[in-house]
């Protein structure tokens, strides 16, 4: 998976709580078989104003003006600013691919939905908790400041704002180095190749009849 070290960039705010998996990636699209393809559906109802399906190209569709996704402004943005609870609803690793790749590296919110939670750390996608009034700061900073970028930092664990405030968020240490280094779980299991590869050489002569 992508490492995650330190992305700045422009900040997209969703001001809604509570947003679900099924409008992050609408069920009609779980029906494809890949795992690519999904960011021009990420938020579907909300960002189009008719009705999709796979086998509609979204290019034939009309924008919503008012979503946020599709206002100039926060065009090309790579963060996310949402409200509490993001990510809750049925469990379904397409939300977390659609918002990938739809051009987001990170959720910024005061709480996650503990699936969405998880999900989030196996793509390589940054679920970061900030406290709720930091949030809401950082929405009406956003809401007021055309182009507001910010600097998310994951190795010293810290966010930056134009104005050069920083701010420290809390990570689990091993969630955290599985995403400073690019590492999912068979990423994981790689790094000990070289006593994989020794126990196998060794359980062949020790019993070479379960290898016939």
């Amino acid at each position: 998976m992508k490492a995650f070290t330190q992305v700045t960039a422009k900040v997209a705010p969703l001001d809604r709580p509570n947003v679900d998996t099924d409008a992050i990636i609408p069920k009609q699209y779980l029906k494809s078989i890949k795992r690519v393809g999904f960011g021009p559906f990420a938020f579907d109802d909300w960002r189009y104003l008719d009705k999709g399906d796979l086998d509609i190209d979204p290019a034939t569709r009309r924008p919503n003006p008012d979503f946020v996704m599709n206002q100039p402004r926060y065009a090309g943005a790579e963060i996310l600013l949402a409200r509490e609870n993001f990510g809750c609803g049925s469990s379904r690793e397409h939300a977390v691919w659609a918002l990938d790749q739809a051009g987001f590296r990170c959720v910024i919110a005061p709480s996650f939905a503990d699936i969405f939670f998880n999900n989030s750390f196996k793509g390589g996608f940054l679920p970061l908790v900030l406290p709720a009034e930091t949030v809401d700061r950082l929405f009406k900073e956003v809401q007021a400041t055309p182009g507001y970028q910010l600097t998310i930092d994951l190795p010293a664990q810290t966010v930056t704002t134009p104005t050069g405030e920083t701010i420290a968020f809390q990570i689990d240490a091993f969630r955290k180095h599985c995403m400073v280094n690019g590492l999912d779980e068979i990423g994981l299991t790689l790094e000990n190749a070289d006593d994989i590869r020794a126990y196998e050489t060794r359980r062949k002569a020790e019993a070479p009849w379960l290898f016939a």
